[in-house]
């Protein structure tokens, strides 16, 4: 089970203008490739046999990141020949018989993905998903109401804190006969076919750094994050784990 599918096809259209000329997992935060940070912590944490999914400039990823051996891990393609979406495209990978991870390509997080993996095996479900609570600030005052429409209560620019998905799936090759090949397939459309199913679906929750890099806003506080908590991203031994050792 040290499967890993890296979603790496998107055309990054919010991240544009990096997007225009680099795919958006090789944009840099901090001095390298969010990928390469990816697959070095998949790596350290026994998950070495990796398959990208490749779309937009993704020949620029395969010439990055290559084979896989520099980092110790053994790194394959597939590309996808229109978008599929953020699940559809493990339709395309080969031989994928047990539990395996899926994650987006863009993530700067300190996750434990070997303790997700082990937890999620052991629970039985057909899906288990990475779930961090996002603070969302309304700018408005909000009112709850009783089925009479009478006002109960009354919060002036509440902060709230949503369990939301952190593109960080482990997946039962079952699940793998719900996903239509060749079709654009997202995890939405994934999580409606297990609720109506009645498939179990595991939230592991995560209270550690985690960041997407899908707006420029975003780029910039991954960047100012990665670099105050560098020791969290880079495993132990990593050759950029000290800036001095550029």
């Amino acid at each position: 089970m040290n499967r890993v599918i890296i979603q790496a096809g998107g055309l990054g259209t919010r991240l544009h203008p990096y997007t225009t000329v680099l795919p958006k997992p090789l944009v840099p935060v901090g001095e390298r490739p969010i990928l390469e940070t990816m697959v070095e912590q998949f790596v350290a944490q026994g998950f070495d046999h990796i398959t990208i999914t490749l779309g937009h400039l993704g020949h620029l990823i395969m010439a990055v990141i290559g084979d896989g051996s520099r980092f110790g891990a053994r790194v394959e393609y597939v590309w996808e020949s229109k978008p599929l979406g953020t699940i559809g495209a493990v339709t395309l990978v080969e031989s994928l018989d047990e539990p395996f991870l899926v994650a987006n390509g863009d993530l700067l997080t300190d996750f434990d993905y070997r303790t997700f993996m082990k937890e999620h095996t052991n629970s039985g479900a057909a899906l288990s998903v990475g779930t961090y609570h996002k603070r969302v600030e309304i700018s408005l005052g909000v009112f709850e109401l009783d089925l009479a429409r009478r006002i109960t209560s009354f919060k002036e620019k509440p902060t709230l804190s949503l369990p939301c998905s952190m593109g960080i799936y482990a997946v039962d090759p079952s699940l793998l006969a719900y996903i239509p090949r060749d079709q654009y397939f997202g995890f939405d459309d994934l999580m409606s076919i297990c609720l109506d199913q009645d498939l179990p679906v595991r939230a592991h929750m995560f209270e550690g750094h985690w960041l997407d890099i899908g707006r420029p806003e975003d780029h910039c506080t991954a960047s100012e994050v990665f670099e105050a908590h560098r020791d969290a991203f880079l495993p132990r031994g990593s050759a950029r784990r000290d800036p001095e050792a550029e």
